[in-house]
Parts: C-alpha cells; sequence; structure tokens
C-alpha cells in the first residue's frame, strides 16, 4: 500500500485537516497519478458535511482531478508515464452491465464507484478523492487532457463541464438555437461558454441583477435578472433550449413558460421537491428533463472540445491550507467562478 497525503474531513462537523490515506499499489491494469490540481465543487461540502446523508467518514473529497501518469501496470496499453490526464467523478463501474457497455458508466446498474464518498467495486473498500498528492485507478477511467490546456483551469471541467456538456450536445443545441442558461456559478459560467462554442445565442438568466456584466463578459448575448416577475410574460416561448443549473428552489412552471413549442428544459441542479404543472408541459408540447454528468467516452469528447475551441473555466487557485475559507465562500458565492486546489501545497507541507 502506499501512505499518501491528504485533507480529510473526520465526521460532519469537523472542519478538513491533514490525514494520512493508503492508496493501492497499481495493479496490472492500474496506473497511478500524481496529482497536480483538484478543483473544488458545491458536491464535496454537501458530502463533507453529511447535508446529502449517508456520508463516509473520514472523507477525502475532490472529483475535479488532472495529474501525470507516475507508474502503470503491466498489461496497460493506454498510457504512460508522463502522460497528463484526468479523473472525474467516478473511477469504475461493474464493466459488463448494458449502460457500461454503451459508454454510460455514470448509469452503472451495480451502481459506478464514485472518486471518494463511495465504495470501490467489491462493495467495501472506501474511495477517496483528489485532495491528496496521488490516485490509483483503473486505466478505463482515466481521461487524456489535450495538450495546451491550463491544467489548472481544465480541472473543474472534469465535473461542471461535462455536466454542462452533456445535456447540450445530446438535446441538439446549434448554431440557430435561442438557449437560456439559469444560474451562473460554477455549472451557469460553464455552460455559457460552452453553449457559445457550439454557436448558440445565450442568454443568462439569474436572480442577481449584479452577475450581469460577468454574464456579458463570459460571451452571453442578453441577460435577464429574475426578481421581476414580469420578465417571465415579456420573454414567454423566447427560448428552444433551458439548461437549469440552480438547487435552490424556484418555479419549474415560470422557467418552462419560456420554451417555444417543442423547447426542452434539463435539469442539472437538484433543489427540494417543486410542484410542477402539467399544462406547462402539455400546452406547448414542451420537455422537461434531468441529466447527470457523462460516461467516459462523452467526457473524453467534451476535453477534446473545449480544447479545439479554448473554452476552459474561470479559476482562483488555492492552497490546499485554504480550503475550509474557500468553503464558506463558495456557500456565499464568493468566487468566480471555481476554487481549484494547487496539490503543490500539501506536497510541501
Amino acid at each position: 500500500m502506499l501512505t499518501t497525503a491528504a485533507y480529510a474531513a473526520a465526521s460532519a462537523k469537523s472542519p478538513l485537516a491533514p490525514h494520512a490515506i493508503e492508496r493501492r499499489e497499481p495493479g496490472p491494469r492500474d496506473v497511478l497519478i500524481d496529482i497536480l490540481y483538484c478543483g473544488i465543487c458545491h458536491s464535496d461540502i454537501h458530502q463533507a458535511r453529511d447535508e446529502w446523508g449517508g456520508s463516509i467518514f473520514p472523507m477525502v473529497p475532490g472529483h475535479e482531478i488532472v495529474g501525470t501518469v507516475v507508474k502503470v501496470g503491466a498489461e496497460v496499453g493506454k498510457w504512460r508515464e508522463g502522460d497528463t490526464v484526468g479523473v472525474g467523478c467516478f473511477v469504475d463501474s461493474c464493466h459488463q452491465c448494458e449502460p457500461c457497455r454503451d459508454g454510460e458508466e455514470q448509469f452503472c446498474e451495480k451502481g459506478m464507484s464514485v472518486t471518494y464518498n463511495g465504495r470501490e467495486q467489491d462493495g467495501k473498500t472506501p474511495t477517496y478523492g483528489g485532495y491528496s498528492t496521488r490516485i490509483t485507478v483503473n486505466e478505463d477511467y482515466v481521461l487524456r487532457i489535450p495538450a495546451g490546456m491550463p491544467l489548472d483551469r481544465t480541472a473543474p471541467l472534469l465535473c461542471a463541464g461535462i455536466t454542462t456538456y452533456s445535456p447540450l450536445r445530446r438535446f441538439g443545441v446549434k448554431a440557430d438555437s435561442q438557449v437560456a442558461i439559469v444560474g451562473l456559478g460554477g455549472l451557469g459560467h460553464m455552460g455559457v461558454k460552452i453553449a457559445k462554442a457550439f454557436g448558440a445565442t445565450v442568454t443568462v438568466l439569474s436572480h442577481s441583477p449584479g452577475k450581469r456584466a460577468d454574464a456579458l463578459g463570459l460571451g452571453a448575448d442578453d441577460f435577464i435578472a429574475t426578481k421581476d416577475p414580469q420578465v417571465f410574460k415579456e420573454h414567454a416561448k423566447r427560448f428552444h433550449f433551458i439548461l437549469d443549473t440552480v438547487s435552490a428552489q424556484h418555479d419549474y412552471n415560470a422557467y418552462l413558460n419560456l420554451l417555444r413549442r417543442d423547447g426542452t428544459m434539463v435539469l442539472v441542479g437538484i433543489p427540494d421537491p417543486i410542484p410542477l404543472s402539467a399544462a406547462s408541459l402539455v400546452m406547448q408540447r414542451r420537455q422537461l428533463a434531468g441529466s447527470l454528468i457523462g460516461g467516459i467516452r462523452e467526457t473524453q469528447e467534451m476535453l477534446d472540445f473545449c480544447a479545439e475551441h479554448g473554452v476552459a473555466s474561470d479559476v482562483e487557485v488555492i492552497p490546499i491550507q485554504q480550503v475550509n475559507e474557500a468553503y464558506e465562500r463558495v456557500i456565499r458565492s464568493d468566487v468566480r467562478y471555481r476554487f481549484v486546489i494547487d496539490m503543490a501545497s500539501l506536497k510541501a507541507s
């Protein structure tokens, strides 16, 4: 076993603190990755504080990982030492069920092994995430980082990037699409960038009027402050597609009425239950759908797309010693738009 430096939450009430974990030595089809950067996702906070229930402690969060391959197993054919790679929201799945065979491992019928706060496929061994100096992963669940991408700004693509790319691609957003992005946070700002790269006309819908300049600066064509209910009447039937990134409660029906006939709204945020009127869907033959990250194949496609179009996350890079302060700032929405931990700070401590 490989004793590895990390930061972990000992309990739901504990701050993240230095902690040693054990990583497995690479097996025949494993790669050992020296972690360079790891993004902070809001879900890290929810799980470290057991806000969703079922958290496994001690917990090492982090599923937006970029690093360098430093060792490969004897049967590994995809990777070599020195390759720059990424690890996203899961590190294994059953490899055998229909979703896995289709390249949709996130829907594995046995259950994907999430990168942290989960179990390996043996159902027993806990998984530990990227707030650590290294990680051992099966070669099939490792992603190639295209040459020239800024590594710190690429890390959040492994969650925020694929979470927004997948529905935009799957529902056919294209050059003549009128697209609305609901919310301008870690997910929303990536939604704006990727939708623009698809060629769409993009409008940001936000309850915070002060985000107008940011939205336009990110490339949005328009901004609508949604605090005024009158705007929902003024912009009724305007959009082909709405990507809803908000996890706070809000009125789905109001947003659905912004869709044209046959329009689609996709949820990637998970708020508490919200009443839904069937009429909001039926009267204009609209669709309401959900989306969950993406499989390995689609995540690689997303990375290649972002490299081609010069898309990366807007980040603030921090040493790991500031992670607890960063959590509080995320809760206050005091980051533009994603924190990324420089793991050199942990190796040096």
